[in-house]
Formats: C-alpha cells, sequence, structure tokens
C-alpha cells in the first residue's frame, strides 16, 4: 500500500535533473541542532519518518527572480471583435529580487502595483493561454536551477489566497484533518491525526478546534482565527515556500500581528521560505519582516531592508521622514518620487530578455497529481480514488447533517407536500371528474418535487469555492467529487421520496396495487434525483445565486411548459419540439399516468345512461361507455407501455447533467488560478 503514495523526489527537465529535494549530511545536521535549541519540537514531521520526508523537510529553498516581465491583453471593447486589434497591458516590468529561507519578504505598494500578480506568477498559477503574452518562465529559479514549467512551482510553493474559503460548518479540526486526509494519503490515520493535533497547537486555535469556521451567516471563529487555518490547510503538507496574498487584509491590527508573528515563526523554526503581499503594514508588524520589495505600476522601486529604506529616503533623495511616520510609511506617500530614482540607475534592464510563454509538453505530468495513474499501476490508481471518495462522503455528510434548513426544509417539504397534496385529493372518484384531478394531481406533483431542490443552491455555489481550490491543486479529482456527491445524496433524496410518497399515494387512493405503488415511489426518487442533477449543473454555470436561481426558474418553466400537459404534442411549433423531448417534465408525466392505469386499460370511468319514454312505455337502453383507462393512455399517446423506458430515460438525464456537472468544473478547475 505504501508504494502506492510514494511521491517523486526530483523535478527533470529533459536531460537536466534538478534535485530539488535532496540535502547533504551537513545539512541536516544544522537544522537538527537549530530545532534543538529552540526547544520547539517540529509538527511536521512523520511519526516514524521516512529517509525521503526526512530529506524532504531539511532542504532550504532560495526563490530567485531575474528581470521577470508579465503582460496581458485586454479584452476588445468594439462590437466587432474580430476587427478590433488586442491592446496588450503591461502589469510586471523586470521585476529582480531574491528570497531566502528563515525570512519573510513583504511585497509592498499601491493597490493596482502587481502585487497579487506577482505572487500568482511566482506560485507557478499563471495559466498557459493565448492570452497571456510576454512572460520568460526561466527567470525564475529555486536554488539557482531555472524553473521551466509551471507545475514545478506549485508542487514547491503553497498558496494562500486573500480569501478565505474554508467550508462553514466543519469544525477547525475537522477542516485540517480533511486538508491532510487528501493532501497526505501517504500517512496513516494516527500519524494524519497527530500532525494535525501539532499544528493547530502551533496555529495557536487549540481553544477552538472544536468550533465551526462559520461565515456571514453562520457565527464561527473570528476573523483571524480563520485566517490561521486557511494558513494551516496550506502548512499541512509543509511546502519550503509559503505565498500570502494579503494576510493581514481585513484584520484587527492585533489579529493581523498575531498572523505574522505566527509566520515569523513559521519562517524560523521550520527555515521556510515566506513571500506575503501586504498593503500598509502597521509600525509592530515592521519588526518581523525582513526584506521589502516596493512596486510601483509593475516597476520595483525598493528592494531591501528598512533601514536601507530610510537611507536612500534621507541620504539619497534629501527627504525627510516625518517624525509621526516610519520609513515604509513615508515611502508610500513618495512611491512616484523612488519610481523616477530607480528608474534613473537603471538597475533592471532586461534588454536582449527571449519572451516566451510555458512550454506546452508533457513531461510534468507527475508533478500536476503526485498520484498520477499514468505513475502508478491500476491497484494504486483505484486505490487513491478510492480512498478520496471515501473522505469526501465523509466530508459531505457532515455538512448535510449540519445544513439543518436544508435537511428540515427538504423533509418538512416532503411531509407537507404529501399530506398536503393528499388532504386536497382525498380519495379520488373513479368517474371522468376523477379522471382530470389525477392528471392535475401528478403535473402539480412534478411541479413541486422539481422546484423544491432550488433551496441547494447556494450550497452548491459555495462549496464550488472551495472544490475549485482544492481540485486545482491535485487534493482530489472532480470525478472522486462527482461520485461522492452522488453516493451520499442517493439514500438522502430516497427518503425524501418515500416520505412523500406514502402519504400521497394512500390518501388519494391511487391504483391500490403495492407494485404500482412501489412504482410510483421509484418515479418519485428519479424526479428528485434529475432535479438535484439540475441544480448541480446550473450551479456549476451560474457566477451567483441569483443568476443561478432565475437560471434554474427559466429552465424548470420551459420543461413544464413543454411537457405536453398544456400543449399537446401536435400543437407544439416544430421549432420548439425539441423541447417536448428533452422536458424533464414529459417523462415522469407520462410514467405516473401509465402507472396508474395501464391494469386498468378496459375499466370505464364515464357512462351514457338514456332513458327515452314512448307511448308511456319505457325502454331501457344498454348503457354505453364513454371513457376507459385505454382511452386515457391514447389521449397522451400511450398505447405502449413505455414506463421502464421512461425510467431509463429519467437515469439518463441524471447522468447526463452530472456529467456536464462534470466537464464544466474540470475546465474551471483547470483554469482556476488561487
Amino acid at each position: 500500500m505504501a508504494a502506492c503514495f510514494q511521491q517523486p523526489i526530483s523535478i527533470t527537465t529533459g536531460d537536466d535533473s534538478a534535485i530539488l529535494f535532496s540535502s547533504n549530511s551537513s545539512d541536516h545536521d544544522h537544522s537538527h541542532e537549530d530545532q534543538t535549541s529552540t526547544g520547539s519540537p517540529s509538527s511536521f514531521k512523520h511519526s516514524p519518518p521516512s529517509d525521503h520526508n526526512h530529506h524532504y523537510k531539511t532542504t532550504t529553498y532560495t526563490l530567485t527572480t531575474t528581470n521577470l516581465s508579465y503582460s496581458t491583453q485586454l479584452p476588445p471593447t468594439s462590437s466587432f471583435p474580430f476587427f478590433h486589434k488586442h491592446k496588450s497591458v503591461s502589469i510586471l516590468k523586470s521585476i529582480s529580487f531574491t528570497a531566502k529561507s528563515s525570512e519573510i519578504l513583504a511585497v509592498v505598494g499601491p493597490s493596482g502595483t502587481g502585487k497579487s500578480t506577482l505572487l500568482g506568477v511566482i506560485s507557478g498559477r499563471v495559466l498557459n493561454h493565448k492570452e497571456y503574452n510576454n512572460f520568460y518562465p526561466k527567470s525564475i529559479s529555486v536554488n539557482d536551477h531555472p524553473i521551466s514549467h509551471p507545475s514545478q512551482l506549485r508542487k514547491l510553493c503553497g498558496f494562500v489566497a486573500q480569501e478565505d474559503n474554508l467550508l462553514p460548518l466543519l469544525t477547525v479540526k475537522e477542516t485540517l484533518m480533511f486538508s491532510a486526509k487528501f493532501s497526505l494519503k501517504e500517512m496513516s490515520s494516527k500519524e494524519r491525526e497527530a500532525r494535525v493535533l501539532s499544528l493547530i497547537n502551533e496555529l495557536g486555535l487549540s481553544n477552538v478546534a472544536e468550533s465551526f469556521v462559520g461565515d456571514e451567516e453562520n457565527r464561527g471563529i473570528s476573523g483571524g482565527e480563520r485566517k490561521r487555518v486557511s494558513i494551516g490547510v496550506e502548512m499541512i503538507q509543509d511546502p519550503p515556500i509559503l505565498l500570502l496574498d494579503e494576510p493581514t487584509s481585513g484584520l484587527d491590527s492585533t489579529s493581523a500581528l498575531q498572523v505574522i508573528e505566527l509566520l515569523s515563526m513559521v519562517a524560523r523554526t521550520k527555515k521556510r521560505t515566506i513571500i506575503l503581499s501586504i498593503h500598509q503594514p502597521s509600525y509592530r508588524i515592521l519588526q518581523y519582516i525582513s526584506h521589502f520589495l516596493i512596486l510601483s505600476r509593475g516597476s520595483v522601486v525598493h528592494n531591501g531592508s528598512l533601514e536601507s529604506l530610510e537611507e536612500t529616503i534621507v541620504n539619497k533623495l534629501g527627504i525627510q521622514i516625518p517624525v509621526q511616520l516610519n520609513a515604509l510609511e513615508f515611502a508610500m506617500e513618495i512611491v512616484r518620487t523612488l519610481e523616477d530614482y530607480s528608474r534613473s540607475k537603471d538597475e533592471y534592464n532586461s534588454h536582449g530578455m527571449e519572451v516566451v510563454l510555458w512550454p506546452d509538453q508533457e513531461d510534468f505530468d507527475c508533478f500536476e497529481h503526485r498520484n498520477s495513474p499514468r505513475k502508478t499501476g491500476t491497484y494504486c490508481f483505484l486505490t487513491i480514488y478510492l480512498f478520496e471518495i471515501m473522505f469526501l462522503c465523509s466530508r459531505f455528510w457532515k455538512i448535510i447533517y449540519r445544513t439543518k434548513q436544508l435537511f428540515l426544509a427538504r423533509t418538512m417539504q416532503a411531509l407537507v407536500g404529501g399530506f398536503g397534496l393528499g388532504s386536497v385529493y382525498v380519495k379520488l372518484r373513479r368517474d371522468e371528474g376523477g379522471v382530470a384531478e389525477r392528471l392535475g394531481l401528478f403535473a402539480f406533483s412534478l411541479s413541486f418535487l422539481l422546484s423544491s431542490t432550488v433551496e441547494a443552491l447556494p450550497i452548491f455555489l459555495q462549496e464550488r469555492q472551495v472544490l475549485m481550490k482544492e481540485s486545482s491543486r491535485g487534493a482530489y479529482r472532480i470525478s472522486s467529487y462527482m461520485i461522492a456527491n452522488t453516493v451520499v445524496f442517493l439514500p438522502f433524496l430516497f427518503a425524501v421520496a418515500i416520505l412523500f410518497a406514502v402519504p400521497v399515494y394512500w390518501i388519494v387512493g391511487l391504483n391500490p396495487s403495492i407494485a404500482a405503488f412501489a412504482f410510483f415511489a421509484l418515479v418519485v426518487w428519479l424526479i428528485v434525483l434529475m432535479a438535484s442533477s439540475l441544480v448541480l449543473f446550473l450551479s456549476a454555470i451560474s457566477p451567483d445565486f441569483i443568476s443561478g436561481n432565475s437560471l434554474i426558474c427559466t429552465v424548470l418553466g420551459a420543461f413544464f411548459l413543454f411537457s405536453g400537459y398544456f400543449i399537446p404534442k401536435e400543437s407544439i411549433p416544430r421549432y420548439w419540439i425539441f423541447m417536448y423531448y428533452v422536458s424533464l417534465y414529459r417523462y415522469p408525466l407520462d410514467s405516473l399516468l401509465t402507472n396508474e392505469y395501464w391494469s386498468l386499460r378496459n375499466e370505464c370511468f364515464s357512462w351514457n345512461n338514456n332513458n327515452n319514454n314512448r307511448n308511456n312505455s319505457i325502454d331501457y337502453h344498454q348503457p354505453t361507455c364513454l371513457l376507459t383507462g385505454n382511452d386515457v393512455l391514447k389521449s397522451r399517446g400511450l398505447e405502449d407501455d413505455p414506463r421502464w423506458i421512461n425510467v431509463g430515460i429519467m437515469f439518463g438525464f441524471f447522468v447526463l447533467y452530472r456529467l456536464l456537472c462534470w466537464i464544466i468544473l474540470s475546465r474551471r478547475a483547470s483554469k482556476t488560478t488561487f
């Protein structure tokens, strides 16, 4: 089993091999002495540690950029984009700096200067797309080894986005445990738990370990604690280089200081290289930052310590720093002056530098997913796949169980809907009026069941952000997510179907047959399954809740209109006839009608009794049947029994919408850069 989770330890580029995951004995001894002297036990060691992990943890990393430039093209503003010339905008201009281990490098500058873009580039999250140009990848090197593909950077760098994309209904411990399960599959469950507990203690989250993360709607931990949890999600793998985009944004001064103190401790005790962007740090934060990279309009205006910045301002620019301001705060006020001074020195000249994109080659597949099926055997691949599905199922169930409004709403909807409809259609008559009422009951039930899944839209939208982040970083596959979602929701929606079907079927007095009731319950289950898949698919393509809700209502309204209930098939315009065949209403409606009347085809539901009085003599005519069960079916074009064919079609819709969702989410994940 251990062989399934073995990870590669070198980065290979063509014929050259850059051994980035190895260290000599002297490095090891030095690291061991440092850790002993600090008296702080490492929370990132395996127990017992393997040789591979031992080497990996003691290597120090220095990241260097040389004349790094990056630009993008603005979208066309013309009504005729094919004839519009794209305008290229330069975002980063010849950026050069060095980030060393055990230190924090802060990227500082006004808004819109390219801080987030710089972090995205050096973390390997620039996409290989035609709109990106003027980016030379080999201008980035790690330990003097040039980087030639973004997957190498993604493997080495942990990245904490500005927004905390966390699941609010998981506790702090559960959030880190699931991150460990997805990222550290090679560990045993006891080793993962020990590592998570140690990390919680190091992050200062022990007192909130069992508290929910929470969000704007669900009260949870504080903003500073949420940020530390986001950092912990990245630190669980102990990345040698950690990048953070505005980690103090939105935090009060005390929480911001605690986050920076934590990062400083990690840099010193773990000998990690930390690069973060920060807008305008407070005076207390400055003491924890070793180097400052100040940007202005995409160019470097200062690269060095706070003392060297003060010397530049006072001695070289001849400007006195006000007493109430520190050198960095004052630098933000005179950033254009610093930019002019820096340009005059012409220290960052990139003339003659070749400009290319990331290479379009497949030599780096092993870094996209550590356990790629092309690099492991079938048994190992299936084992990893099963582990991912099991972990995701466990997380799904926790979220569903704790989402009280969804859990209770679906349960109450099924019960209220079943008993409510039953109370309206109590013991329907078996006459012509009863036939019409049964058709109305089936149509309304379909509309009720298909629209009852809309409340799951905001939950899917919230999960989508976390899904994109985790899947884009190789924590698990989108297909694992879809399978786990299906496995968990199948029994849950089956329970919903039974809660609705039992009261409505027997109170209304539908076909009194156990087989007919079982088929009715099956159709109701397939209806909610189709609706769930449809909502999942539409949530994948919807940008927000308002758009998604409008889209769902529009699609369901169109399906209902062309189901054949309001407009017969023969009356539907030819250019809309395709909607009749793709309507989610048509097939269950036909199945329910067939289930009700197929065994009653010869039963009469309407009689013609005429009494003619002639010459004081009474002739009793034989009653004539006007409507049979077979006539009801023929009015819908159901001359043959289509029930099981329709069941197959409904199941096909259930699978189809999930496949479409999988395709869309996979494309989104491939373009995700956070």
